[in-house]
């Protein structure tokens, strides 16, 4: 190992320090020189993952920006290529692992490219020891920690030739006022925390993302105001789990008080991702029922119906407590669709248990779910617990699932005909140009013909036809 690599620890990822994180503004400064590195140069990235993977793209590419670098489409012209990975299932990782593998003739063909990999993967002791071992083409390897650093650690790579290694394994502070490159212009992420504390014994997301920081309300609230500003319609607030939003910093109905401070700004839509069944509380349904431009749509992961298997994931409540939750979001929050997440094949997941998903999901009629077999992973407690079906079986209880998922989302979307909804216009159906597309408040896709409109309207739709994943419909004067 290098002396200036700075590689992850899965021991420091799982530590918690006592003391608050602190907020940092204004630290990013780029040097005369760093201005103007990446002039006639271009940068490719390619996120995987969730949102927040996205939100830290669009900060990698502002970044990137304020050193001259322009972006481009063709991964084989960039002088830069990042890719942003995710962590969160074996199958993301090979995905990658396969990438970077394709990325070598690129390097054969062009030495001067600097190929860069950070996100979730790189905060992995295996993952990072992995690609140094096997990957010489890779030039640059950062975390989820030290996204600020990027144009340090690109300048390093830049003039060394060197390979360039750093991972910050502890928990950052909370880094304000970084530059930005925004992927639409009409709907924005808005980061609210950073990090996770819940350790279920399945999810790598604590060593990978940190302890929960909670960026201070005011600061979130001028971020949204200038949005509100720029004439963005629709904002999205980001968290591993948005519910417990500034328990660290010992708020009292944290969310709750954020979300309606949020609603007052005026922005005409408001979501957020994603919600933990524990911290949901009887105050963030009042909100969300109160204003009309907190979307009704909650995405509320179930993982399994079985209070056997949930307590060996350590979801902290039980089956009965999440359909009581589920019934009182229903009954308070009009027309509120509900997605959720679903593993299937955890390990000691019996037939008995698998049908206690089943009821659950038969009881709750989702509008959507994504679902998942059980993929273990590296220092996480389930990646030790023994398996007791087959792959088969698994695949056959996947399988299974998907066909109440696509029976309910069918039925739910059967009870839009007729109904005129709102759609905020995300621009051209990739299937047919002709044809725009967007989302309705509850987060049901609508394709329509139009004339006249534009990307980021709100218009009206009729629908008269429903497909088990979309609805279609006609514009209404």
């Amino acid at each position: 190992m290098k002396k200036n690599w700075q590689l992850p620890s899965y021991d420091d990822a799982k530590r918690r320090r006592i003391e608050q994180s602190e907020v940092i503004y204004n630290t990013f400064n780029l040097s005369e020189d760093q201005k103007i590195l990446g002039k006639h140069k271009s940068y490719y990235i390619r996120t995987y993952g969730c949102q927040a993977n996205e939100r830290d793209t669009e900060v990698l590419a502002g970044i990137l920006e304020q050193m001259s670098y322009t972006k481009t489409s063709s991964i084989e012209e960039a002088d830069v290529i990042l890719l942003n990975t995710c962590s969160i299932r074996e199958n993301a990782n090979n995905k990658v692992f396969g990438e970077i593998g394709q990325l070598k003739h690129i390097k054969t063909a062009n030495p001067d490219v600097i190929i860069g990999v950070c996100g979730c993967m790189t905060q992995e002791e295996v993952i990072v020891k992995k690609i140094l071992k096997t990957y010489p083409q890779v030039d640059l390897i950062f975390g989820t920690h030290n996204i600020h650093h990027l144009a340090d650690l690109l300048t390093q790579a830049h003039f060394t030739k060197e390979r360039t290694v750093q991972v910050f394994s502890e928990e950052g502070d909370i880094i304000e006022n970084l530059p930005s490159t925004r992927a639409q212009k009409h709907k924005a992420w808005v980061n609210i925390m950073y990090g996770c504390d819940k350790f279920c014994t399945y999810c790598i997301v604590p060593m990978t993302r940190g302890k929960q920081r909670s960026r201070l309300l005011e600061d979130i609230i001028e971020e949204v105001n200038q949005l509100v500003l720029d004439n963005y319609k629709e904002i999205t607030l980001l968290g591993q789990n948005v519910n417990a939003y500034g328990k660290d910093r010992q708020m009292q109905d944290g969310f709750a008080t954020l979300l309606e401070a949020i609603a007052n700004t005026g922005i005409p839509r408001v979501r957020f991702m994603t919600s933990h069944p524990w911290d949901f509380t009887d105050k963030m349904i009042d909100v969300i029922a109160k204003y009309p431009n907190i979307m009704p749509y909650i995405h509320l992961p179930l993982q399994s119906g079985s209070n056997k298997v949930l307590k060996l994931m350590g979801r902290r409540y039980t089956q009965e407590e999440y359909l009581t939750l589920f019934d009182k979001i229903k009954k308070a929050i009009p027309n509120c669709a509900v997605s959720t997440d679903i593993i299937v094949g955890f390990p000691n997941e019996t037939e008995d248990d698998f049908q206690k998903t089943l009821d659950v999901f038969n009881h709750c009629k989702y509008d959507n779910a994504y679902t998942f077999i059980f993929s273990p992973r590296n220092s996480t407690p389930a990646a030790n617990m023994e398996s007791v079906n087959s792959p088969q079986e698994n695949k056959k209880r996947l399988l299974q699932l998907n066909e109440l998922v696509k029976k309910y989302s069918l039925e739910r979307n059967q009870e839009y005909i007729n109904q005129t909804v709102e759609v905020l216009v995300d621009g051209f159906s990739k299937k047919d140009e002709s044809i725009y597309t967007g989302y309705t408040p509850s987060s049901k896709v609508v394709n329509f013909k139009a004339d006249d409109i534009n990307i980021g309207d709100i218009v009206r739709v009729k629908i008269n036809k429903v497909k088990t994943w979309y609805l279609s419909g006609e514009l209404v004067k």
